[in-house]
């Protein structure tokens, strides 16, 4: 379990397929005091540490399952990757409750720098299906993006032209210096895919309301 609260963006020193896994060496300031089998969220997935060669780097390891759901499988070697330990059961809950399970990707639509902070604007798809369970945005909720735990602004969602049964959903985040220049943000671009994860109490609630 996490919070969405990043604590440090790392860089991708190697990559390496195996079979339909890719197993992911990072470097980062506190992969000493890791160890093996600990979850870490990795752009918001929940990875297991399964080595530590003691040069401050770890390694993690991604099934098809992930690569499919996520943006990890677009990783290359020197990409900053936004990192967060799991909670502490006495801990503040500074963020909201993440799972590290990323429900799908998300396209970033614009950025518009606004006097010293960032507007981005995102873009997905998803079946109206899953919609209707909770997969979507609300205005001033939560959502997880590459691990971040933001505000939702200005949701709505529109019919796919092509395909009735799939909504288009877009929302924006107000981004601030702080967590611009400490994660991944500051590289993320128009065209740029992102992870999602939607918020897991709005899951519940939808599944509440269909019974």
């Amino acid at each position: 379990m996490f919070s969405g609260i990043v604590e440090e963006a790392a860089r991708v020193v190697a990559l390496r397929k195996d079979g339909d896994n890719l197993h992911l060496a990072l470097s980062c300031s506190f992969a000493d005091e890791l160890s093996i089998d600990q979850s870490v969220s990795h752009n918001g997935v929940c990875l297991t540490v399964v080595a530590l060669p003691g040069d401050g780097t770890y390694t993690v390891t991604a099934i098809r399952e992930t690569l499919d759901r996520s943006n990890l499988g677009q990783l290359r070697e020197g990409d900053l990757v936004n990192l967060e330990r799991s909670m502490k059961i006495d801990g503040r809950l500074d963020g909201h409750i993440v799972q590290g399970h990323v429900d799908q990707t998300a396209c970033c639509k614009g950025v518009t720098e606004a006097d010293g902070s960032w507007y981005y604007d995102f873009e997905y798809r998803v079946p109206r299906e899953l919609a209707r369970r909770g997969y979507f945005t609300v205005d001033k909720g939560s959502v997880t993006v590459n691990g971040v735990s933001l505000t939702v602004c200005n949701p709505d969602s529109r019919p796919d032209a092509a395909d009735p049964e799939t909504l288009v959903g877009t929302f924006q985040v107000a981004i601030i210096p702080y967590t611009h220049d400490h994660t991944n943000f500051c590289e993320i671009r128009e065209g740029s895919v992102v992870n999602l994860e939607f918020d897991i109490l709005g899951k519940y609630l939808a599944r509440l309301a269909s019974l």
